[in-house]
Order: structure tokens, then C-alpha cells, then sequence
């Protein structure tokens, strides 16, 4: 499995739904010393969005201004009801539950796995500050 790509499109961030996939995805992310990001699939036609940086190694920083974008997009997502309440804002981990649709949760993740190596730009289309 090729690590993904930076900035990484939307339809090529990984379906981690189960065990297996889950575990593939984050030990690829692992091996190519990457961010993990990945999304998967709730009960009731819903999505969850994954990241993690532990995954890149200690080498991968990110820094303060980024982690805060981030921590403020997803909290307008949270807000707008895109993603459920208990969402985890970094600055290690990153989550999203409830997401409505598949695109919507691959155009977030690929948005966030951008931001998490300082390319802010696709986050603020994702998730513009006037939501």
C-alpha cells in the first residue's frame, strides 16, 4: 500500500470501517512515517473522520496557529451540526462522529490531513469561518 499523497484528494482517503482496515490503514501510516487519516463507517448511514500525527513520527510538528485552525473548524462543524458533540480537537488525535454522507466525511479528512502538514488552504474552503 503507497503512503498517501500531500495534499491527499478526497476519494483516496482510506474506508478504515472494522478491524482490519482499520489496523492496515494506521500501520501503512506507521510505515511511511505519515499522518494517518482515514474515515469509517457508523450504524445508522453515518461517518466517522480519523487523524492521528503520533503515526509520523516524532520528527512531524504541527504547529500552534494550525492546531488552532483546526481546533476552531472543527468546532464550527460541531456548532452547524455536522459533527457530533465529543468531537476530539487535537493536538494529537483527531475525530469526528456523525458525519452525514461519505463525500462530505472524505472532503474533511482530506482537508484535515492537508492542515496537519500546514496546508490550511483546503480546510478554510472545507470549512469556511462564516459557516
Amino acid at each position: 500500500m503507497q503512503p498517501l499523497p500531500v495534499p491527499c484528494p478526497a476519494h483516496l482517503v482510506p474506508d478504515a470501517t472494522g478491524t482490519h482496515a482499520f489496523h492496515e490503514a494506521y500501520r501503512n501510516a506507521m510505515a511511511h512515517h505519515a499522518v494517518f487519516v482515514a474515515i469509517e463507517s457508523e450504524p445508522g448511514q453515518r461517518w466517522t473522520v480519523k487523524a492521528d500525527t503520533l503515526t509520523a513520527g516524532s520528527g512531524h510538528t504541527v504547529a500552534d496557529a494550525v492546531n488552532d485552525a483546526i481546533r476552531a473548524a472543527i468546532l464550527r462543524l460541531v456548532d452547524n451540526r455536522e459533527a457530533d458533540f465529543g468531537a476530539y480537537t487535537g493536538p494529537v488525535y483527531f475525530m469526528m462522529h456523525g458525519v452525514r454522507t461519505e463525500e462530505r466525511a472524505r472532503e474533511l479528512a482530506a482537508a484535515l490531513h492537508a492542515a496537519l502538514y500546514g496546508d490550511l488552504e483546503a480546510l478554510a474552503r472545507t470549512v469556511p469561518p462564516a459557516l
